[in-house]
């Protein structure tokens, strides 16, 4: 295949990173549960396909997320020299298990409005971000890096629009605590690309660097692409997504499928950035996997894609 065509833009960074979330974010919040062969061969395609960053699980309470109650399981079925793997975590007694396990990168997750705070941590923000503390200090002393991600930082469907200072103060304790990166999540989808510009210079005259910050789209309202451009243009190199479009927040009903790695993966090509991903065995793997699921991928190259035979290496 020889779409789409390459026209680099210039001014935009020289390389950017995949930060691939299928595994975790894409698969938690689903009704039934996904057996633990399905998930290692879902990662093992992933891996098949060029992807060099896929965050594998979550160790969690299986009492709230029992899609992912094989957590350790799914870490030892994998390869962790194969790529980067970083898993989340919930509190200290998930750093145990993970640390247990082997992992070398670990995620927390904090929320920039109480709203969320309550309903996906039972804390308010500061003592959830309290709660971190220690989860992000051993972390750091065995050697793991700690990614943070920021939930509801273009609006909550709760409170409605965020306050950039609100991101702001969030953002900063996760950096002062030891945190190596930081997620900006767009979980209900709201955001638009002059928004994700206000953040990112917001940030930026806080002290926090572009070169720490990764985006986390929500394609709700059609704009997970467009936000990324901006994000791009604004010197962000790293972004998340999820093969196939799968996921959302079992904790926020408006958040619908993340950004689709295809779609993400299609438009990165057309600017001229080798991704190193073979998007037919992309695709390939994101078809397996919605048969698995019982439900067509929404992601738009996927079904451009396996409707058409096309493929492509970008």
């Amino acid at each position: 295949m020889n779409l789409p065509s390459v026209v680099a833009q210039p001014g935009m960074p020289d390389a950017v990173r995949i930060y691939e979330v299928g595994p975790r974010d894409g698969l938690q919040a689903e009704k039934q549960l996904v057996a633990t062969d399905v998930k290692l061969e879902f990662i093992r395609r992933l891996l098949a396909a060029g992807l060099r960053t896929i965050e594998l699980t979550s160790f969690v309470s299986p009492k709230w997320v029992p899609q992912l109650a094989d957590a350790a399981d799914v870490v030892a079925g994998v390869d962790l020299d194969s790529a980067r793997h970083p898993v989340l975590v919930a509190n200290e007694r998930g750093l145990d298990r993970a640390l247990a396990s082997g992992v070398r990168e670990i995620a927390v997750f904090a929320s920039a409005t109480e709203s969320f705070a309550k309903n996906n941590l039972n804390r308010s923000v500061d003592e959830a971000l309290t709660m971190f503390e220690p989860v992000v200090r051993r972390s750091r002393d065995a050697g793991v890096a700690v990614r943070g991600y920021i939930s509801m930082c273009f609006g909550d469907p709760w409170e409605g629009p965020v306050a950039l200072a609100k991101v702001v103060h969030v953002a900063e304790r996760l950096i002062d605590m030891g945190a190596t990166s930081l997620s900006l999540g767009d979980t209900i989808g709201v955001g638009t690309p002059g928004h994700v510009l206000a953040l990112v210079e917001r940030l930026e005259a806080a002290g926090i660097p572009r070169g720490v910050l990764a985006m986390h789209f929500h394609d709700t309202y059609g704009q997970a692409l467009a936000n990324v451009h901006a994000a791009l243009t604004a010197g962000i190199t790293e972004f998340d997504a999820s093969a196939g479009g799968i996921g959302g927040c079992p904790y926020a009903q408006s958040a619908t499928g993340n950004l689709a790695t295809e779609d993400l993966v299609w438009m990165l090509t057309g600017l001229g950035y080798h991704t190193g991903v073979n998007l037919e065995q992309l695709v390939e793997a994101s078809v397996w996997m919605a048969k698995h699921l019982r439900r067509p991928s929404p992601s738009r190259v996927v079904r451009a894609m396996a409707s058409t035979g096309d493929r492509g290496q970008a």
